[in-house]
């Protein structure tokens, strides 16, 4: 594997053909482009070539992103990964995750769960990094795939030719939207955000600290009216991540001003106690902030003309569904199955919808539990957690929890475009 100046940017190139068993397609050169090196983007990478199309994937970050928060992969998604031989690697980088503890304003333990039953976990069911998954995915096809690393796509063509902001002109057969819920394939082909994007009514901030609180394997929770902080430290990690959340009206600010987000942040986390203010203080010097609502997408189409779209980009169902990632990992693996059985698509709609819906609604019901309300709401909440292991029934209880997740997570039997 060798790295080649382009004219702009960065050009990823093999040596020799990757690993990848390509089906050959006679008598048709078909150029793919993928905008996004995400888990959507780099998963449609790999079926596409496996189907035997030539795929070219642009990405504006300079290199594939690592870091990130935690993200799970569940139900029908995990039958996807076992196709792509990645059940060993994926289980081999698993969080390790023990236990979540709530707090309360003074530092004092509320409740203590288990870290599978806190993130609605069931059977196979697999917590990783997203740096690690992405890598993982990467791994698997930067030697058959171009990579195109800090440039990103201007305008696409009726007649498929797509121009770039360093790049030079190409056509393309099909542009493929893979780039988040802030799409910016989506906003060339279909229009801007506020067409698709709806806001749930919450932000939600996401960054790396340094592990102050000795945290092995475990996550701490501490919820007011409001809002939620939550930290976490993996078994992989040696520092901690810090998530928080809360109920907000739309906020007006610049997504490139990160300055005036972390500025919002703690605005909207003012009087917070427990660790809170310590943990604001670390997100002053993070390098890796996110700031978001917390939105979902939602489109009568996926795809016009050249351009499809798959992932957030196309039916994003918000952090709260603990979904995104198995919707990407499944929504490309049919993608590409379509569009190399020739159903296109039409076909890519027509089988991911049902499943689009079931997590969307999910995402709507789980959100209001994240952040709780009132004062009131948030005391009985945490008397629950704390007698949840000594009530008789608890099980149904750890079913209400639990089992929403797995039926949405597998709400889909996708097909075998392989055979």
């Amino acid at each position: 594997m060798r790295q080649e100046p382009g004219q702009h940017g960065l050009v990823q190139r093999a040596h020799q053909p990757g690993p990848l068993r390509v089906r050959l397609r006679p008598y048709v050169l078909e150029q793919r482009l993928i905008s996004g090196a995400s888990i959507a983007g780099t998963s449609l990478a790999y079926w596409l070539r496996r189907h035997g199309f030539t795929v070219t994937v642009v990405e504006r970050a300079p290199a594939v992103r690592e870091g990130g928060y935690k993200v799970d992969i569940r139900g029908a998604a995990l039958d996807v990964i076992g196709r792509m031989g990645l059940t060993g690697a994926v289980t081999a980088r698993a969080t390790d995750m023990r236990v979540a503890t709530h707090y309360d304003r003074k530092g004092r333990p509320l409740a203590t769960m288990d870290a599978d039953l806190f993130g609605g976990r069931t059977g196979d069911d697999v917590e990783i990094m997203r740096g690690d998954l992405n890598d993982l995915l990467y791994d698997l096809t930067r030697d058959d795939v171009e990579y195109l690393f800090g440039d990103s796509v201007t305008a696409i063509a009726d007649d498929g030719r797509v121009t770039f902001e360093h790049a030079a002109p190409r056509r393309f057969d099909l542009v493929v939207g893979a780039d988040g819920m802030r799409s910016n394939v989506r906003r060339i082909a279909f229009g801007e955000d506020a067409g698709f994007v709806r806001d749930l009514g919450y932000y939600i901030s996401i960054c790396t600290v340094p592990n102050t609180l000795g945290l092995d394997r475990e996550e701490a929770v501490h919820a007011s009216p409001g809002r939620t902080a939550n930290v976490y430290s993996t078994g992989r990690d040696g520092d901690a991540k810090a998530l928080f959340m809360w109920a907000s009206q739309p906020l007006a600010y610049d997504h490139r001003d990160v300055g005036h987000q972390k500025d919002l942040l703690t605005e909207a986390m003012s009087g917070a106690e427990w660790e809170v203010p310590a943990l604001l203080g670390a997100v002053r010097g993070a390098d890796d902030f996110y700031f978001d609502s917390v939105s979902q997408v939602h489109m009568d189409q996926w795809s016009k003309g050249r351009v499809v779209l798959v992932g957030d980009a196309a039916y994003c169902a918000s952090p709260a569904s603990g979904q995104g990632t198995s919707l990407a990992i499944v929504g490309a693996y049919v993608l590409a199955g379509e569009l190399a059985r020739g159903g296109g698509a039409a076909g890519y709609e027509r089988e991911m919808r049902e499943f689009v819906r079931v997590n969307q609604e999910l995402g709507l019901a789980n959100v209001k539990g994240m952040v709780i309300g009132s004062r009131l709401a948030t005391w009985i909440r945490m008397r629950m957690l704390k007698l949840l292991p000594y009530l008789p029934g608890k099980e149904k209880v750890v079913e209400r929890v639990a089992g929403a997740i797995h039926r949405a997570a597998v709400a889909i039997s996708p097909k075998n475009y392989m055979e």
